[in-house]
């Protein structure tokens, strides 16, 4: 069974004009006194030339109890389809049907009153939400616990910080049971102890066979949390599917390009670790990376460079090889490439990976960077908040000593009289 149905889905924004209202003569002639040659940009649609799609024929089907997850780059129209989704604005073709009752955090403070104490807001949302006052009564203490401001409960929010705000807003919206959550960038905000409750609750709530649509730039959270994504890229959905899959394109640039058809003298493509170009890998395997390479002429004094990063940009693995190493690789023509390394050890998430090759022979130069493609090492991110970079296998041990830890104060010295 469908719980959110969308079919066609465009959103359009006219570039410097504000929300449609019943225009006054005197609107009218200021606007033509600001700007006259407005009147002669029209189309034929009746649109002016300097409008913005920021949704374009979307359509896409999440079935009852699916965690989706939503991702794309800044101004792909995330925020935009989950407006349209709580009502907040009007599609401008198309349609979206949500059956279910819903519960939406799309921002700080949507749905919230500035001059009501956080008491008074919990039972506004739940009001706003369609519940009754017995139900809210139920889940109260639950929510303020949650939140932790249990000491400014009866404090105005306005005078809270935007952590408070934030925590508030979440466990309101992920406690009252809703049959579909709607989350846009819950973890942009907060402490690393929020974040990990914030997925833990989400992935509760997954598990009691509710929807959740998930918007992040958060990929290790996404990969969590998620059964299927949707990456948006300029207003149109790029994909409807796997999570890996839309990950792995989404760090590599959001383009599927297809490298056969790339001009140039060297050409790498089929990137792949462990036999698949999307991999998950566990920490402790060993990665065996593959790659093919085509040279177009012949090509001497290269050195060809295979890069790993995380999602900050950090360089992870950098392994050089030159001429001098593979002389075999000298002559126009197609070869495959492999490397070996032992286990990685890394924490949980996505790391992109490509391949450089830059030569300066006697008769050429050059240098070519190929796409990226990623590779996901797999734990259970809830869990698993480490912030440094390795996470190896340790084996801890305890035994008792004999030793005391702690040295006894050495006795004052004593002085002759």
């Amino acid at each position: 069974m469908s719980a959110i149905l969308v079919d066609n889905l465009s959103k359009r924004y006219q570039i410097g004009v504000r929300e449609k209202r019943f225009p006054t003569l005197r609107d009218s002639l200021a606007q033509l006194a600001r700007a006259p040659q407005r009147l002669f940009r029209r189309n034929g649609t009746g649109a002016t030339d300097d409008c913005l799609w920021a949704l374009k024929d979307i359509s896409f089907e999440i079935r009852q109890g699916e965690v989706t997850g939503v991702i794309g780059r800044n101004g792909a129209g995330k925020s935009t389809l989950l407006k349209i989704l709580s009502r907040i604005t009007e599609p401008t073709q198309g349609f979206a049907e949500i059956r279910g009752r819903v519960g939406s955090l799309l921002e700080v403070g949507t749905g919230f009153h500035p001059e009501l104490t956080g008491r008074e807001n919990i039972y506004l949302n739940g009001a706003i939400l369609g519940m009754r006052r017995a139900e809210i009564d139920r889940k109260f203490d639950e929510i303020v616990s949650f939140a932790e401001i249990e000491r400014f409960l009866d404090t105005v929010v306005k005078h809270y910080s935007t952590g408070m705000f934030m925590r508030l807003a979440f466990a309101v919206a992920a406690h009252l049971d809703p049959e579909i959550l709607l989350v846009d960038e819950v973890l942009a905000v907060g402490d690393a102890e929020f974040q990990k409750k914030c997925l833990g609750k989400m992935s509760g709530v997954a598990k009691q066979g509710r929807t959740v649509l998930f918007v992040s730039h958060n990929m290790p959270a996404v990969q969590a949390l998620c059964s299927r994504c949707l990456l948006l890229q300029g207003g149109r959905l790029q994909l409807a599917g796997s999570v890996q899959e839309a990950v792995g394109l989404y760090l590599a640039g959001n383009q599927p390009v297809d490298l056969d058809s790339e001009p140039g003298e060297v050409v790498v493509q089929n990137l792949r670790v462990n036999g698949s170009m999307v991999p998950e890998v566990h920490a402790e395997q060993p990665l065996r990376f593959e790659f093919d390479l085509g040279l177009r002429r012949d090509v001497a004094g290269y050195r060809m460079i295979l890069v790993m990063e995380n999602e900050a940009g950090t360089t992870i693995l950098h392994a050089v090889r030159t001429d001098r190493d593979l002389p075999e690789i000298r002559r126009a023509g197609n070869y495959r490439l492999t490397l070996t390394t032992p286990a990685l050890c890394l924490t949980s998430g996505a790391y992109s990976y490509y391949v450089k090759f830059i030569w300066n022979g006697l008769n050429v130069k050059g240098r070519y960077v190929s796409d990226k493609a990623v590779v996901t090492f797999g734990g259970n991110y809830v869990s698993d908040m480490s912030p440094g970079v390795l996470t190896p296998a340790t084996d801890w041990a305890a035994e008792k000593s004999q030793r005391t830890a702690v040295s006894k104060r050495p006795p004052a010295p004593t002085h002759a009289g």
